[in-house]
């Protein structure tokens, strides 16, 4: 059984200030646990009922406190409409931000989104891409509230996800790599038509009013998803655009590789 100071300390993981002071966060639901199992990160504790617990005995072993309840417990300490059968606490990874990491690779840069579902829905788009970092002006939404971790369905814990001042930090990669800084405008260059580069930075801006004025100057290679004929539709959700830039960049790339003859 829970008792009352735990069910406390996990409904207050549900609010960011207390996530920031203890440096841990929830990870809620069957798929989500155990994705988390198979991660490098530390998990702190875990509470499940006893038939969850039965199909996963490395749960014992990979958590330093385990606790076993029933549905009715896990209700008081659960953040979902519908609770599932296990609650954990993980680690809040630690930032590694720098830049030799980022060498050879294709990067997500986020500029001020503010919906949790989809910054979590493109963690999980960067993950499917094999895009494994991604970086956030420090005005995003935060990546280990509840809603993030849940949207994300597991891939959070396989993405490198660093909060940095954007325009400084855009400015020292380009310094340091002079590789392609693309931005997605309204205005931009037709994606399909363009030059596509295997490494370099795509920057996704605000749900609303897309790249900020500061980080658009930064910007080289400005690029659109073009509006085909027939369309009514006024704009694409920022997830939606991430997709479909992610897999145009990720065919270019195959492409090349192919007529390389690799």
């Amino acid at each position: 059984m829970l008792s009352k100071q735990k069910q406390k300390d996990f409904r207050s993981l549900q609010m960011k200030k207390y996530r920031r002071e203890t440096g841990l966060f929830l990870a809620e639901g069957e798929k989500i646990v155990e994705e988390l199992l198979r991660s490098d990160i530390a998990i702190e504790m875990i509470v499940a009922t006893p038939g969850w617990l039965s199909l996963h005995p490395q749960a014992a072993k990979a958590c330093r406190e385990l606790l076993e309840t029933n549905a009715d417990e896990l209700k008081k300490i659960s953040a979902l409409n519908t609770p599932n059968q296990v609650v954990a606490v993980g680690k809040t990874p630690l930032s590694v931000t720098e830049m030799k990491a980022f060498e050879k690779q294709l990067v997500l840069a986020l500029d001020n989104l503010q919906d949790p579902g989809n910054l979590g829905t493109i963690i999980r788009i960067a993950d499917w891409f094999g895009i494994g970092r991604l970086v956030c002006s420090e005005e995003t939404v935060e990546a280990f509230s509840p809603k993030v971790v849940q949207a994300s369905m597991g891939s959070i814990f396989r993405i490198g996800i660093d909060y940095v001042p954007l325009n400084r930090w855009i400015r020292q990669y380009s310094d340091h790599f002079g590789y392609p800084v693309y931005g997605t405008f309204t205005g931009g260059e037709n994606i399909y038509t363009q030059d596509l580069g295997f490494y370099g930075l795509i920057i996704m801006g605000n749900e609303s009013k897309g790249i900020s004025e500061n980080v658009r100057e930064l910007v080289n290679h400005k690029l659109a998803i073009p509006q085909f004929q027939g369309s009514g539709a006024e704009s694409l959700n920022v997830s939606m655009a991430t997709a479909i830039v992610c897999s145009e960049f990720r065919r270019r790339n195959l492409q090349g590789f192919i007529q390389n003859g690799n």
